[in-house]
């Protein structure tokens, strides 16, 4: 039985009803050129499914660092293509596996992101509300990818484990208004 199937499925059911964020909406920072290449590359790809992996892999323009970019809407709208070409091993570059573990792992979480810019803000914070439009439908997508991937990778296993641990079987288990746990918290 193929075991990344009923995963693939669940993925394309659960990010199905997510819509376009707009030409407009594309990405999320402002500094440096990768941002407005990859408003470039994507402005009018309204359709995730649509997307090839080589193309996934290299936005913007051979970087292939188009999830560091995207503004959160977005984010969300694109990454079933990234975990799809993923779980087909179709990606070289881009690391959907990276943004949904960093500052959600043990070693991230609690790291400041720019002390001088953003205060006390950490990774963990960062991930929260990069994460906080997911559905529970899409967070148990996300769940099941992170499972799938830490059974195939050992190398990252403590690391996906530390971020199901951490957030998205809460996620998963419950909606943003409900109020997802913070780890942090108890610390």
């Amino acid at each position: 039985m193929n075991v990344i199937r009923p995963i693939d499925l669940m993925i394309r059911e659960a990010f199905a009803e997510v819509t376009y964020p707009g030409d407009d909406h594309l990405r999320g920072s402002d500094e440096g050129d990768e941002p407005f290449l990859l408003e470039r590359e994507f402005k009018g790809q309204r359709a995730w499914q649509a997307l090839e992996p080589v193309f996934l892999d290299q936005a913007p323009e051979g970087y292939g660092s188009a999830l560091s970019f995207f503004s959160n809407e977005a984010f969300r709208f694109y990454l079933p293509a990234y975990l799809l070409a993923d779980l087909q091993n179709r990606l070289e570059r881009a690391n959907p596996l990276f943004h949904l573990c960093h500052g959600l792992d043990n070693h991230t979480s609690r790291k400041p992101i720019n002390p001088a810019r953003y205060g006390k803000r950490t990774w963990f914070e960062e991930a929260r509300l990069r994460f906080e439009l997911f559905t529970r439908q899409q967070a148990a997508a996300v769940v099941a990818y992170l499972e799938y991937k830490a059974q195939q990778d050992p190398y990252e296993r403590v690391k996906i484990q530390q971020a199901l641990v951490n957030y998205w079987r809460g996620a998963a288990s419950m909606t943003a208004s409900e109020g997802l746990p913070n780890p942090l918290a108890h610390s």
